[in-house]
């Protein structure tokens, strides 16, 4: 089930399951952004591994310094032929919507950096829109005080906040919502670059594997799912998507 590096064969086998399925859906983690120059998290190596050893962090580049790779386009590509129905995402570095991942087929479970978001009527806003400047208004995290000079809605003069979801912060109701629905209705759900332990977002795939779903992983390290996986790859996601989208359109 784990081969590196990656043959023909699982190309051709990607493919042959992407083609027996009638909804595919995507689940992304930090993996497809660490060839962006990203840093991960929870990989052998990511910042919140090491740091749970004593481990100074690997930092990568910021969220502004980095483009879409390979593997982010490969997505675009899918979406544009048809074959990815919806796509979950765990990242907050606002790359596949650089890409060119339709607003309407992704949802953004831990939010993202480029977004902020009220916390009353839930409308996101880019951070200039409403004229959040991080010099002089902060981050705007939920558990952070809010500042009598910050912006606020201009929908409903509620407070505004990061979209960004950081510990112990409440999931957002709405995209987990949308997730729970797609996963529910995928037949395929192909996880790229998760490493499956963060929740409750992990619990996504789970269910789904458990309610008959095929599941294909493809991550560099490994996840608590390898076993009941139909292919798992611990190869580069960018070049292995690339291929299975060059195939696809020979067909």
């Amino acid at each position: 089930m784990k081969k590196i590096p990656f043959t023909e064969k699982d190309v051709n086998d990607i493919v042959q399951m992407i083609k027996g399925s009638n909804y595919v859906v995507v689940f992304t983690g930090a993996g497809i952004s660490t060839e962006s120059g990203l840093a991960d998290f929870r990989g052998k190596d990511g910042i919140w591994t090491r740091k749970e050893k004593g481990l100074p962090p690997i930092r990568g580049k910021h969220f502004d310094e980095v483009k879409p790779n390979a593997g982010h386009l490969a997505l675009v590509a899918l979406q544009d032929m048809g074959v990815i129905k919806f796509l979950i995402s765990q990242n907050v570095d606002n790359l596949h919507l650089k890409s060119g991942i339709k607003p309407e087929l992704i949802a953004e479970l831990h939010g993202n950096y480029m977004f902020m978001k009220c916390i009353e009527c839930d409308t996101r806003y880019k951070r200039e829109e409403i004229g959040w400047d991080r010099e002089i208004h902060g981050r705007g995290f939920r558990a952070e005080k809010q500042l009598d000079h910050q912006p606020v809605c201009p929908n409903c003069n509620g407070r505004i906040i990061s979209s960004v979801v950081n510990f112990n912060d409440p999931m957002p109701e709405k995209e987990m919502a949308i997730s729970k629905k797609h996963t529910q209705k995928c037949d395929l759900l192909l996880v790229v670059g998760s490493s499956l332990s963060v929740f409750p977002a992990a619990g996504l795939p789970r269910k789904a594997q458990k309610n008959g779903v095929k599941l294909i992983i493809i991550n560099i390290d490994s996840t608590p799912l390898d076993e009941k996986a139909d292919i798992k790859l611990e190869v580069s996601a960018g070049e292995i998507l690339s291929k299975v989208v060059a195939k696809l359109k020979e067909n």
